[in-house]
């Protein structure tokens, strides 16, 4: 393994997306976000997606150099078109005004639209928290998960994320998963490693289960906890798809591919003003909560005192692949 500095990762993130075509103020923000990944452990979200990134910027999957519309029809209501550019970009021209929204009402609705896949919406949840807020977000994806008693993939990995406010400025706790029973990266990494998948992941063509990754991706995944998992997705879909505009899952084009047409997906983000409901009462049964979890040893709220490394471990390959791309 190689130990790189954050620093470094997302200065060399930012140098690879100019040099692709991406304008320096929009790569300042994607470079923040696989900064953000790379510190929390979450690989396939950081560097593992920043090869994609370059290529689809030479080919013009996606638009570097765009600027994003913001509008603001009704109160509450906050929509951002990221015209075929990156998610990141997008929902940083839209922030200011979803923050001042949910103050303003109590609750705002913020739709990003027509932009590149966002990867992480824990990066995205986690700066309303810090702002006080309690930040929800859905997106959706290729399809790969079938309906129980189906055969044909419909809905993305379709994940969800919650980053609650602990009323100092910081983040009490905050989760990011997929409504799939695991992220699709972790089986295309799987496959790229040669290594076998759990059982219980996916299911190949023929709707057999498998632990072989490869006939996973030609198969589906299966959804998180059966039933339960896939009326998740069905929600993540209306709410990414159906209120933002974008691109139904069934729709999406393979996310990674150099070429093709643009992804064209959706984010869309529920943000609450605790102040505007139960005011103080929301901080101390959040403190109730949370010592009332502590006190089991072993239990923890999810994300809660999360830390970020000055450095972490990257193996060889990548770091060195992303060292090329940005011309070193």
């Amino acid at each position: 393994m190689t130990q790189v500095s954050l620093d470094t990762i997302e200065s060399t993130t930012h140098r690879a997306l100019v040099r692709h075509g991406c304008r320096d103020d929009i790569a300042v923000h994607v470079a923040n976000a696989v900064r953000v990944a790379e510190s929390n452990g979450n690989r396939i979200c950081g560097l593992y997606y920043l090869e994609s990134y370059c290529r689809q910027l030479e080919t013009g999957r996606i638009d570097g150099d765009v600027d994003p519309v913001v509008s603001v029809d009704r109160p509450g209501t906050v929509r951002v078109d990221g015209r075929l550019g990156f998610a990141q970009s997008a929902f940083a021209a839209a922030f200011p005004h979803a923050v001042a929204s949910a103050r303003s009402n109590g609750i705002c609705g913020l739709s990003v639209e027509h932009t590149h896949t966002c990867t992480s919406l824990g990066y995205f949840t986690e700066q309303f928290a810090r702002e006080g807020l309690l930040g929800i977000g859905a997106t959706n994806a290729t399809p790969r998960v079938a309906p129980p008693g189906g055969s044909r993939a419909v809905l993305g990995t379709n994940p969800f994320a919650m980053a609650v406010p602990d009323g100092e400025g910081g983040i009490a706790f905050q989760f990011d998963f997929s409504t799939s029973a695991v992220a699709l990266g972790k089986i295309t990494m799987a496959a790229a490693a040669g290594e076998e998948i759990p059982s219980g992941w996916a299911v190949d063509s023929e709707g057999n289960p498998t632990t072989d990754p490869d006939a996973a991706l030609d198969g589906s995944l299966l959804s998180a906890g059966g039933y339960k998992g896939y009326g998740l997705g069905l929600m993540v879909e209306v709410l990414a798809a159906g209120l933002t505009g974008s691109r139904l899952s069934v729709d999406v084009p393979p996310l990674k591919s150099p070429e093709g047409p643009p992804h064209d997906l959706g984010q869309f983000y529920v943000v609450i003003d605790p102040s505007g409901y139960s005011g103080d009462g929301f901080t101390e049964r959040l403190t109730t909560l949370a010592a009332t979890i502590a006190e089991q040893p072993g239990a923890r709220l999810p994300g809660a005192g999360r830390e970020a490394p000055d450095n972490v471990d990257l193996e060889p390959g990548l770091w060195e692949a992303t060292q090329a791309l940005a011309g070193d």
